[in-house]
């Protein structure tokens, strides 16, 4: 049985360091932006955007800005029960865990879920806090297993990746994305979703997504005006893909969003 302790997001903080010390809890990081330099039973780890770590209980840790930059990262505390498995083989066997987690968007917004509702006092807080943990330690795990990719795969992967983060708003054909790394549009479909769990086009319609729950809640762009700027031309297609990817209708999505006083979030 999992027992939540606390949920941290440490937002820039200057001269932000933790002592060494033998920690009496499991620890799991996620970082947003800029670099964090730890000490993990003698051994230097860097850890960067888009990482995550599970450092065990038991280990020797210490932790600083790298190089003095400030940094964004979720940090989430919290312990097993003894003897009981939770079925999650890195947290039961207790071993240290560093690597690029592919559905990072989400796994951000996860964190940003959890960290509101640790601090909200709302009801049933707690098993909600504990059902996005779960999930988060189960995406890890589903990742680990995932059998080991090719430097290559990797490589175009990200590439893809980087040009829709950069151009989501846009209209992108598989084409383009094909041309970007030299190969057929049917192989780069493959390999990206291999790598990152999702279609190029699924992963394009999830970053608008993403943008389209935080202008709905904190702008005063119609329905139409968020649509056109996410690249939406038809605003009737924006709505079907929208209450597909949540279930809801923009305006449906806004006014529970509102109710609850948190963001809703969906894969």
């Amino acid at each position: 049985m999992l027992q939540m302790m606390s949920v941290n997001f440490d937002n820039h903080i200057p001269h932000w360091r933790t002592q060494l010390e033998t920690i009496t809890h499991n620890v799991l990081v996620v970082v947003r932006e800029g670099q964090v330099r730890y000490e993990i039973n003698g051994n230097v780890v860097t850890a960067e955007a888009e990482d995550v770590l599970f450092i065990p209980k038991g280990a020797r840790r210490a932790g600083e800005n790298m190089n003095g930059v400030p940094h964004q990262k979720f940090t989430v505390l919290f312990t097993c029960e003894t003897g009981v498995q939770t079925g999650i083989p890195f947290v039961d066997k207790g071993h240290f865990v560093k690597f690029k987690l592919s559905s990072s968007q989400y796994a951000y917004h996860r964190c940003e879920r959890l960290y509101d509702e640790m601090r909200s006092g709302r009801n049933y807080r707690s098993i909600i806090c504990l059902g996005i943990l779960q999930e988060l330690l189960g995406m890890i795990a589903r990742e680990l297993d995932r059998p080991t990719l090719t430097p290559s795969k990797l490589k175009y992967a990200e590439t893809i990746k980087a040009y829709l983060l950069e151009h989501y708003r846009e209209q992108i054909e598989i084409s383009q994305l094909a041309a970007l790394i030299g190969r057929s549009p049917n192989y780069i479909t493959a390999v990206f979703k291999e790598v990152c769990g999702l279609s190029p086009i699924r992963y394009m319609h999830q970053l608008r997504m993403l943008e389209a729950y935080s202008l709905l809640l904190g702008s005063d762009m119609t329905v139409a005006d968020i649509s056109q700027y996410l690249g939406y031309y038809d605003t009737s297609y924006f709505h079907r893909v929208f209450k597909k990817h949540c279930g809801l209708s923009p305006t449906e999505y806004a006014a529970q969003a509102n109710l609850a006083g948190t963001p809703l979030l969906f894969s």
